[in-house]
């Protein structure tokens, strides 16, 4: 068996000296086309392979190859802890906080593995923020928490970010595709009246560290209270991250009105700019903006009749910041909504409560998952692991936290 090892490295010795030997360009560009989990193992051939499979520019080719291939066809879904009371919570009970994530096929939502979330938190159970290229972003679901963490699945490996210096209530993710760099967006939270402009923290995963952003842009100076609608994730689309800002604003006498804004920030030039709403008079209670198949989208949540339907308006922005390619995709009416858990590339995915139901003599609330296409309106039932609601996230392969400061491996 030593033989064999010594012949093995004299060969390997040999062979790169060979002038036919394939020149490093090619060789690269073939272990870029590669898996994940293949190019791990890759990495133990020699000190060159090693280097050049943690290199940024690499693993960004890596992550352009796989993102034209079948990558897209799987989701990941991340339980989510409702903030109730359960009967598992109370003194003198236990209650387990481990949190399971399931990668499936979006056709089929058929299981193909699962993902045990490596890290805990001191108080609350970890809230999703939301995934870009592979690469997802948890923290505390105690709003008052500042610890984040960053999470590649993929590789097995995780990273706890530096605390920030405000009090971050809303985080977002995106990719600097001119730096090859992940960055963290973090708006705190203030008390002050009438509110002032929000200020914000970025993080970049390449310096491992966070920095003040100025907003930029004009603030409505009447803003007496705000909200960030965190109904679904806050989307990555056309390289910038988008929030729905609900706000009230005083009148020129005692009266008050909702208004709402859609606030952009380009991951790449760490700008802000405001993107106009579509011109609708239609009745909404609430909206959010979420992704439809790479392109930026807005639900309007409105009521019904009878009162237990929700009508559901869906609208998708044809060209990034033009507000004529605002296009209304389908309303849909859904009775006894209870959650949206946001976009597959197929369709809408519904978390839809249905009435009690009798198991071993004692009434409990069975929950049904449907998808529905929204450009058909055609409806399919799937079946989920998930308990207490999820969420769900594109998966991709991705070889980001191959290498850094105080990355984890599980």
């Amino acid at each position: 068996m030593s033989q064999r090892k010594g012949e093995g490295g004299a060969i390997l010795r040999h062979r790169t000296k060979h002038d036919d030997d394939l020149p490093d360009e090619i060789v690269l560009d073939i272990l870029a086309k590669l898996p994940a989990k293949s190019l791990l193992r890759f990495r133990c051939v020699c000190k060159p392979w090693y280097s050049s499979i943690a290199n940024p520019n690499f693993i960004s080719t890596h992550l352009l190859n796989h993102n034209h291939h079948n990558d897209h066809g799987c989701v990941i879904h991340i339980p989510r802890h409702i903030p109730v009371l359960l009967p598992s919570s109370l003194p003198g009970s236990s209650h387990s906080s481990d949190h399971v994530c399931t990668l499936a096929r979006d056709h089929t939502f058929e299981t193909i593995s699962e993902f045990r979330v490596p890290f805990t938190f001191q108080s609350g159970f970890p809230h999703f923020v939301g995934s870009c290229n592979g690469m997802l972003c948890f923290t505390s679901s105690r709003s008052w928490s500042n610890v984040v963490y960053l999470w590649n699945p993929c590789i097995r490996k995780f990273k706890r970010l530096p605390d920030s210096q405000l009090f971050i209530a809303t985080l977002g993710i995106g990719f600097d595709s001119q730096n090859n760099d992940f960055k963290v967006v973090g708006i705190p939270r203030t008390f002050a009246k009438p509110k002032p402009p929000p200020e914000v923290e970025v993080y970049s995963l390449s310096s491992d560290s966070w920095k003040r952003v100025e907003l930029g842009i004009s603030w409505r100076p009447n803003v007496v209270s705000h909200k960030f609608n965190c109904a679904l994730t806050f989307p990555f689309v056309c390289g910038h991250l988008h929030w729905m800002i609900e706000m009230i604003e005083e009148g020129g006498g005692q009266e008050k009105r909702d208004t709402s804004m859609i606030l952009s920030f380009d991951v790449n030039s760490e700008k802000f700019k405001e993107l106009p709403l579509p011109d609708d008079e239609g009745n909404c209670i609430t909206k959010c903006v979420t992704s439809f198949k790479g392109k930026l989208a807005l639900i309007k949540f409105g009521n019904g009749t009878p009162p237990r339907i929700t009508l559901c308006s869906i609208w998708v922005m044809r060209e990034y910041g033009v507000i004529d390619s605002w296009n209304k995709l389908c309303v849909l009416s859904i009775e006894n909504l209870t959650d949206l858990i946001g976009f597959t590339k197929d369709g809408l995915l519904i978390r839809n409560r249905s009435r009690p139901v009798s198991i071993n003599s004692e009434l409990e609330s069975k929950d049904k998952s449907v998808l529905i296409d929204p450009e058909t309106l055609h409806e399919k039932e799937i079946s989920t692991q998930a308990k207490y609601g999820f969420d769900e996230a594109t998966y991709m392969e991705n070889l980001a936290l191959l290498d850094g400061t105080n990355v984890v491996s599980y």
